[in-house]
């Protein structure tokens, strides 16, 4: 019975072969990975998606095929035949599934020679310009690091389908050519053709067509979505993506988090099972927590120096620092760094950087000694109240104190909470081997634009207030919170969801929070606005960046690693040269002009 991978150009795969094929007749067909010479013999590793195979080429033997061998250099395409060996005795390669046996051959055939690549295919390459390796893509994915990252991103799709299939959800496609609606984003838009002067636009995400199939009677349903967003690429994001789009009617909040931590955890387990998964069931926070206690409302739970609120204890010390934050309603937090007493100068002025960066006005530092006894610029301030702090924080001797205070309590809290993460870094404590998972909930559902002099959603327009606050949606915009959800992986957001408004009278209140007029709610929503009012049955989903969940399953800092063809930071594709001009013919059949700048 011929091998599942056999075609007319192959047997077996090039990491197919084991001691079992001893004495058997193959074809193998690959890339030449590496090559040595001995005089008459000349040993080859032949590569492809599946692994490696070492062959042996013997003049004395198979002259012919030593001969046809003889030019051959890395990256060449060949094809051989030949029988399956045991390695001599001292000669097993541990290090390679097919490490046990080579493959002698007496047929040796070069399908397409390879000029010498830009960049070493074989090896990894320390600093390779990231360039270089866009321009020729189609090379950079030969290598096997880089094969390993897009097959595993591979498993993690058919892994998701079979998981949500198994659960009911019915994969269906929604259109890449819609209208522009104001969700958050720049669209990506395409003319028409056929009606000029008018546009497409690329979808955000399938929000409104995904709430649209849930009126239809699709109760379940899932895509694998391409989304797009014209804004600036950073390591976690890019101008067109991938992610996991699901809804579920007849469902709250609760139903669609377990639904989707059911999916996430055995994903999770399939695809990386030797992963360890800090947390099942998954911890679950509200927004206030996490940035009560983590500063971000993603948090790294992978390690504790959690923020502690110094209100209470700081409240009447004669420190302004402290004194005018508290006054104005703002918040002092603080951490305590396990053995970083000692730091030096350098290495705090480091850290207040650090904190200036993400918006912090400055960082106070404490030292603790042998004695418990706290040093630094402000510790003269603090004299009197050296043990409550110490209490609080959990710090002792030979620990750290950061402290960071501001009349925002939100801008406090994150400006600790991005030196927590780099504290964390630093000590070791964000261990890449673990999969820390966690919800966090109930996020406010409106933040005040003071440009716009309007109430703008924290995540989309669709998301439903929590029930016992909807009375107060016109009095107390601010106070209101949101059936909203983020589930977040090692100090990522791997997604968010919530559950709609699916009444119509409801979302029309919303929406004149945020500034639409009634007939401007018509035109941008009106499909959705129409739907809502023909039996909507209540609903709610997420979306998962696939790009991300691939990134983190495969350690890589940036989700370019884990796309095939991706984009550079100014959105460019250097492999195409895109974006490019087009035709003048092309503009004046969409009746298009450029306008250049002055």
């Amino acid at each position: 019975m011929a091998a599942p991978m056999s075609t007319s150009f192959r047997t077996h795969t090039c990491g197919e072969l084991r001691a079992a094929h001893a004495a058997e007749r193959v074809t193998l067909s690959g890339w030449v990975h590496r090559r040595r010479d001995h005089g008459n013999l000349a040993f080859f590793d032949l590569r492809d998606r599946h692994g490696i195979t070492q062959i042996v080429t013997n003049a004395d033997q198979a002259a012919d095929a030593h001969a046809a061998a003889e030019p051959t250099r890395n990256e060449w395409v060949v094809q051989v035949e030949g029988v399956v060996r045991a390695r001599p005795e001292g000669t097993i390669n541990t290090e390679l599934a097919s490490g046990e046996i080579e493959v002698a051959v007496d047929r040796f055939t070069v399908l397409n020679p390879s000029k010498v690549p830009p960049f070493y295919i074989n090896e990894e390459q320390a600093g390779l310009d990231e360039s270089l390796r866009l321009k020729h893509r189609y090379l950079d994915l030969r290598r096997p690091a880089l094969q390993e990252r897009i097959l595993l991103r591979a498993r993690l799709s058919g892994a998701i389908r079979r998981t949500l299939e198994a659960e009911g959800f019915a994969d269906i496609e929604t259109p890449t050519l819609i209208r522009s609606t104001p969700e958050g984003a720049r669209d990506f838009v395409v003319p028409s053709r056929q009606q000029p002067g008018t546009f497409y636009a690329l979808p955000q995400s399938p929000q409104q067509l995904k709430q649209l199939l849930m009126v239809a009677g699709y109760d379940r349903y899932y895509q694998l979505a391409r989304c797009y967003r014209d804004e600036d690429s950073r390591g976690d994001r890019q101008p067109e993506f991938t992610q996991l789009d699901l809804e579920m009617s007849f469902v709250a909040e609760a139903d669609v988090m377990a639904m989707v931590e059911r999916v996430a955890l055995a994903v999770s387990r399939e695809v990386v099972p030797d992963r360890p998964i800090l947390h099942d069931p998954i911890p679950r926070l509200t927004y206030d927590e996490a940035m009560a206690r983590y500063g971000s409302d993603k948090p790294d739970i992978r390690f504790g120096m959690e923020l502690v609120e110094l209100n209470d204890v700081v409240r009447d010390v004669d420190f302004r620092v402290f004194a005018e934050p508290i006054t104005s309603g703002g918040a002092v937090f603080a951490i305590s760094v396990p053995g970083c007493g000692d730091y030096s100068r350098k290495q705090l002025d480091e850290l207040i950087d650090l904190a200036k960066r993400h918006g912090a006005k400055g960082l106070v530092h404490l030292s603790v000694d042998a004695d418990g006894a706290l040093h630094g610029p402000a510790a003269k301030f603090l004299a009197a109240h050296e043990a409550e702090l110490l209490g609080a924080t959990g710090a002792s001797a030979g620990d750290l104190v950061l402290i960071v205070a501001d009349a925002d309590r939100v801008a406090a809290a994150e400006a600790v909470g991005h030196i927590r993460l780099e504290m964390g870094e630093r000590l070791g404590l964000r261990d890449p081997s673990v999969l820390a998972y966690v919800w966090v909930h109930r996020f406010p559902m409106f933040t005040w634009d003071a440009d716009g002099q309007r109430w703008d959603a924290t995540h989309n327009p669709f998301s439903a207030p929590v029930p016992e606050d909807v009375e107060r949606m016109e009095s107390d915009p601010g106070g209101l919170r949101a059936q909203q959800y983020d589930l977040a992986l090692n100090g990522w957001e791997l997604g968010g969801g919530s559950v709609r408004i699916h009444q119509r009278p409801l979302l029309e209140r919303a929406f004149a929070l945020m500034g639409h007029s009634v007939a401007g709610m018509r035109e941008e929503f009106g499909a959705l606005l129409d739907a809502l009012e023909y039996g909507a049955p209540p609903h709610g989903g997420i979306a998962i960046g696939i790009d991300r969940w691939a990134a983190l399953f495969a350690d890589a800092e940036n989700i370019r690693e884990v796309m095939a063809f991706p984009k550079t930071q100014s959105g460019t594709d250097l492999m195409m040269d895109a974006p490019s001009s087009i035709a003048v013919s092309q503009l004046d059949e969409l009746r298009l002009r450029i306008v250049e700048d002055d």
